[in-house]
């Protein structure tokens, strides 16, 4: 455990001297990006060990806080996700240093650089916690950290409306922690992880599960608790936009996993809970990412998606558990598991992708964008490697996680007597995956269509240029690991085999392991051979065109003699009829002034949607709050006569109870 500790003390020293530094310039973010990769390599070291041993370290040292003691372990399920932050905190932070180089000499880098290395070590101490009350003050550290890196340009209203969004969401969702742990704590009041009990009632039970689902949905984005992601992850700057979205939501999937493995026998409704949760997320996420034209806001409503695939995963898991069905089990524990590392990829991938994109033309905004393939091809390479992952296409590794829970769909449907439980719970994860994989697809050329193909919309976007090696070079890395671990499918399971069989049992596991290797060794196969055919054709051409003039022309344009950008497809047309099908669903608004004439001289479309939970539930619940707030403000008028009087009616009033 040594390793761990080193890890910790660096990052802590190091994100104090940041702060005390306090620089603009960078100076500062070298430290800060230094700090980062020195202290994850010590904890990196000791995860890669224990995954490969599958053998737990853990210490225990004793701490004088009530029902506390600091108390970690660093078993296979914390190594895997030890392995995921470690991964994409250090290449965000290589990012970071040339991302916030547009902010020298304007912001106080070394505190952001503080806040970040402090939510870094603040996240590693949420998965190997194995108390309750320093589970909670990690979590509580977790999310203060991230709120002052979301409000990084606090200085924009709409900057500190997300992070005060972000900040209510963490709290009502650690208030639900908080009695989930008291209602566990065991007979002598412990809340160390291997004294928490779950009642024997089944409404008990069921009552902490949903507790569990509740506290730690609000951190990962379960529907409807989702409302914080589309604001403050587009606020944060790019980097730490990766590290919430493709790390930090996931700490809410390590709490249930753990919290849930601490519960005994699941029943079969917590997996129907969680299958729902996660149809329902995938389908809203990825139609309120379609309908959006910032495309960091795009992303952010992708990841409630991914967060409600990796649910479908887990819902398997515990639907194949509670019926006896192995292979279910283990094909969705596997799957889901395998999500979250191939989502942290991808994702991150994505969001540096979206800050390369601001920082060469100055905007998020898709329809203004346009023509940057031919600008910035490197950045354009990457983000369409991670467009296809994120659609699960094959040979990307989104395609392989999503395989895995296909499968063990596919199978609870085949070995289903009849249309029960099994059968019903597999065939909605068919129905929904596939739904959600076909908008993911349409959603990502609409994307990668208008931002990086056709002409340029706008002068910042003719202007682009490529971004700097320390920019795009994370980037390379991660578009390098979403290929090769969908080449190379069986790594990842074996990765992600030591956690799923801490939780499940090796038997379940090797049995879901046989069913899957050999297909997933032949779609790797068939990957590397369509993607070594295409290289070699790619050669074959330049070969036959090298020492030749290529020249080329306008395509033939039906007509128009000057064609014009604004004649190409917006965000909103190419969307239009996807939300045409589904507008009962998401409502959107539509501003269109077409001119009747056979010669239009002018004609305007757009669309507009707001998120239906926001609008219909969470804003007038808040709203009827805030009137009840109001009113009771009454009762504080600042008067002391006042305050005397409620002090003798509440003394009178327990006089009269204590003499009846």
């Amino acid at each position: 455990m040594e390793p761990v500790l080193v890890s910790f003390a660096f990052l802590l020293l190091g994100s104090v001297a940041c702060a005390c530094l306090g620089g603009s310039g960078k100076a500062a973010s070298r430290m800060g990006a230094a700090v980062c990769l020195l202290g994850a390599l010590p904890v990196l070291f000791a995860a890669g060990k224990v995954l490969w041993t599958a053998m737990p370290v853990a210490i225990a040292l004793p701490w004088q806080i009530p029902l506390g003691s600091f108390h970690m372990t660093l078993d296979p399920l914390a190594a895997f996700f030890v392995l995921v932050i470690c991964v994409t905190c250090m290449l965000a932070a290589v990012y970071g240093v040339g991302y916030l180089s547009a902010y020298a000499g304007r912001k106080p880098l070394g505190v952001a650089w503080c806040f970040y290395n402090l939510l870094f070590a603040s996240m590693l101490l949420v998965v190997m916690a194995q108390n309750g009350v320093l589970f909670l003050m990690a979590w509580e550290a977790m999310s203060l950290t991230s709120f002052f890196l979301v409000m990084f340009e606090h200085e924009t209203p709409a900057v500190r409306e997300a992070g005060w969004i972000y900040l209510i969401a963490a709290h009502l969702g650690a208030a639900c922690l908080l009695a989930m742990f008291v209602l566990m704590a065991g007979p002598h009041g412990s809340l160390d992880f291997d004294h928490l009990r779950t009642p024997a009632a089944p409404v008990a039970a069921g009552v902490l599960f949903v507790l569990a689902v509740l506290g730690f949905g609000a951190k990962a984005g379960f529907l409807p608790l989702h409302v914080w992601l589309p604001e403050a992850h587009p606020a944060a700057p790019s980097h730490v936009s990766a590290v919430m979205s493709g790390v930090m939501i996931k700490t809410g999937i390590y709490g249930l996993l753990r919290i849930v493995s601490l519960m005994g026998p699941p029943a079969p409704w917590w997996g129907w809970t969680l299958i729902v949760i996660g149809t329902a997320s995938g389908i809203m996420g990825v139609l309120s990412a379609i309908c959006q034209h910032d495309l960091k806001r795009l992303l952010a409503y992708h990841s409630v998606e991914n967060i409600g695939i990796i649910s479908l995963g887990l819902g398997m898991w515990l639907l194949g558990s509670a019926m006896g069905h192995p292979v279910l089990a283990g094909l969705g524990l596997l799957g889901g598991l395998l999500h979250v590392l191939n989502h942290s990829l991808f994702k991150s991938l994505l969001f540096l992708g979206a800050g390369a994109v601001k920082q060469a033309t100055g905007t998020l905004e898709i329809d203004r964008l346009g023509g940057l393939r031919n600008r910035m091809p490197l950045t354009a390479l990457s983000f369409l490697i991670g467009s296809a992952a994120i659609s699960a296409l094959p040979p990307f590794n989104g395609f392989v996680s999503e395989f895995l829970i296909y499968l063990g769909a596919f199978t609870g449907v085949v070995h289903a007597q009849g249309m029960g439980i099994l059968g019903a719970g597999g065939l909605i994860t068919l129905l929904g995956l596939g739904l959600i994989g076909g908008l993911a697809a349409v959603c990502f050329t609409k994307v990668y269509g208008v931002i990086f193909s056709g002409e340029p919309r706008t002068a910042g976007a003719a202007g682009a240029r490529e971004v700097p090696a320390g920019m795009w070079g994370p980037m390379a890395v991660l578009a390098g690991l979403c290929l090769l671990l969908g080449l190379a499918s069986p790594v990842g399971v074996f990765l992600v085999a030591p956690a799923a069989t801490m939780l499940l049992g090796e038997p379940c596991i090797a049995t879901a392991l046989k069913t899957a290797l050999p297909p997933l060794a032949f779609i790797g196969l068939g990957g590397g051979a369509i993607l070594a055919l295409s290289l070699l054709l790619w050669a074959l051409r330049k070969g036959l065109l090298s020492g030749r003039e290529v020249v080329s022309g306008v395509t033939w344009d039906c007509g128009y003699i000057a064609p014009d950008p604004r004649m190409q497809y917006t965000a909103s047309s190419y969307a239009q009829p996807v939300l045409e099908m589904f507008r009962w669903l998401v409502r959107p608004q539509v501003h269109k002034n077409l001119d009747p004439d056979d010669f239009p001289r002018q004609a305007h479309f757009s669309s507009h949607t707001e998120d239906p939970f926001r609008q219909y539930f969470f804003l007038p619940l808040f709203h009827r709050v805030e009137g009840l707030a109001r009113w009771s403000h009454r009762l504080q008028q600042g008067r002391n006569q006042l305050y005397v009087l409620y002090i003798a009616i509440a003394v009178l009033a327990l006089l009269l109870l204590q003499v009846r």
